[in-house]
């Protein structure tokens, strides 16, 4: 029986080549809580190629083997993995590897070389090498420079590869966005780079192009003529937790919708592209954000609502505000959230709003998708008020679909209810098979580019969400709305859609 193997949006499918992992930033938190779990999932799987090495890269001095010991111990709380096997971890543990070294001592890219170089030989690998940037953005631009000054950015044979995975945030505006893209396409080649946005490696999201492009009863419908308005939130329960210092400097705007929630936004409203291939579905994403309607002052004011989370309740337990959490500024105006109403100028379209959310301390941990229908035309029957059909992508934490409906209560009198079909992805194909790392790491093993961004979809991401930073920033002396932790987020929220006639849909 063939071995089983991961392929892109979820499954099994074809293994990876032969490689090296690069791994920048091996004792960080993120390679040791996603990464490398991430790595020996899709091992296990035999989906990793049939010989392997992994090499741990950062400041922290460590031992090959005290790095397999640090990675193993951290591996053992990833539930994404599961319980691990000791042997399937000792299988996989004797291909990992550390070097020690500082990112911008352009020695240390020398001994990083000659260590590649004995270890390829060693297990007899093909010169495939994916180097991984997980590590703060600030040293980025060294890493970068300095694979390339040691020769590392090119394949060391003709029938090689090497390719590099980049972490958001790429960029914190659209200026440094533009200049992280001319340091990265200075040393790489675009087809070589990754920007990688974990969410698009859920299967709901990657479901939106299933259901629209592979199924005949959706497409017909999802346009202008159908669709009154598209919702989009993405809420978190949690607060900054201990990261108020980075917090201050980042906010809501640049951290979730710059990024996660303009990536949904693309593939909610992309047109059908001419092939399934990386470039095609992200020429139609670059299209999308290009056909958003620019903001100026009068749009932000509005069209685009901040909030920042006060003292409250979430769970039933007290929560501290943002101002009240360590290394936060008390006076702070940083915003932990945003909702937006996007006009997109295209024939599909126009005159449809999309209304997006993203917030921290919210009532419920969910990330969600509502397409709301139209009315009919002509209501032929006695209620005056019947609910619209929706259909809502649930992407977080229960995977799923559900379409509402109305439908004839049981009796003499007709009287219309609303009733919800809904599919779980976890009661139709049992508990997930792997995680969203896992999924794009594989992606990128394989060289299909199609759930990563492309450097001018991140420009023009920056560049649509650059005049509100700049309206806010130029507002010094505004005040920002204050919420309860656990709320759904500030009145002002509620009003943006309450003056077009329309209410949030709150995730159940």
């Amino acid at each position: 029986m063939a071995a089983e193997t991961y392929h892109s949006g979820g499954g099994y499918g074809n293994v990876a080549e032969p490689c090296t992992v690069v791994l920048f930033g091996a004792s960080g938190d993120l390679a040791k809580r996603k990464v490398i779990p991430a790595m020996f999932d899709l091992a296990i799987h035999h989906a990793l190629g049939s010989q392997y090495a992994i090499v741990g890269f950062s400041r922290t001095a460590m031992t090959d083997e005290s790095f397999r010991g640090v990675t193993g111990e951290a591996a053992k709380t990833i539930s994404e993995v599961g319980p691990i096997d000791p042997k399937q971890w000792s299988d996989f543990s004797a291909n990992l590897y550390y070097q020690s070294g500082e990112y911008a001592n352009p020695e240390a890219y020398q001994q990083l070389a000659k260590r590649l170089a004995e270890i390829e030989a060693s297990k007899k690998l093909c010169g495939n090498r994916l180097f991984y940037l997980s590590t703060p953005p600030e040293v980025y631009k060294d890493i970068i420079e300095q694979l390339g000054q040691a020769g590392l950015a090119k394949p060391c044979a003709a029938n090689s590869w090497t390719r590099i995975i980049v972490e958001k945030p790429f960029g914190r505006d659209l200026a440094t966005a533009r200049e992280l893209n001319k340091i990265v396409l200075n040393v790489f080649e675009e087809k070589q780079v990754y920007r990688i946005d974990h969410y698009l490696g859920k299967d709901t999201v990657q479901n939106l192009l299933v259901l629209r492009f592979g199924n005949g009863i959706f497409e017909p419908l999802w346009n202008r003529n159908y669709v009154d308005h598209v919702q989009i939130t993405a809420a978190e329960t949690l607060g900054v937790e201990r990261r108020g210092g980075f917090y201050e400097t980042t906010g809501a705007l640049r951290d979730m919708i710059q990024s996660h929630v303009l990536q949904l936004t693309s593939l909610v409203a992309v047109e059908p592209p001419a092939t399934f291939d990386a470039n095609a579905v992200r020429n139609e994403k670059l299209k999308v954000l290009q056909s958003i309607r620019p903001f100026n002052l009068e749009m932000v004011a509005g069209s685009v609502i901040r909030g920042q989370y006060s003292p409250g309740q979430v769970n039933g337990k007290p929560m501290p505000g943002y101002r009240q959490e360590s290394g936060v500024n008390p006076e702070s105006k940083t915003e932990t959230f945003v909702s937006a109403r996007l006009l997109i100028d295209n024939w599909r379209w126009a005159g449809v709003p999309f209304y997006i959310r993203t917030g921290k301390r919210l009532a419920k941990r969910s990330t969600e998708i509502v397409i709301e229908f139209r009315k009919a035309p002509h209501m032929v029957f006695r209620e005056k008020e019947i609910e619209p059909n929706r259909l809502v992508l649930n992407i977080q934490p229960d995977e799923g679909i559900s379409v509402s409906f109305g439908a004839k209560r049981p009796g003499t009198e007709m009287s219309i209810g609303n009733v919800t079909m809904r599919f779980s992805y976890r009661e139709g194909f049992g508990d997930p098979t792997r995680g969203a790392y896992s999924t794009l790491v594989n992606d990128c093993l394989r060289g299909d580019a199609t759930l990563f961004d492309r450097g001018d979809n991140v420009e023009a991401a920056w560049a649509l969400i650059e005049p509100i930073l700049d309206v806010w920033s130029a507002a010094r002396t505004a005040t920002v709305p204050q919420y309860a932790s656990g709320s759904w987020g500030p009145r002002e929220s509620e009003l943006l859609l309450e003056h077009d006639g329309r209410e949030w849909h709150n995730p159940q």
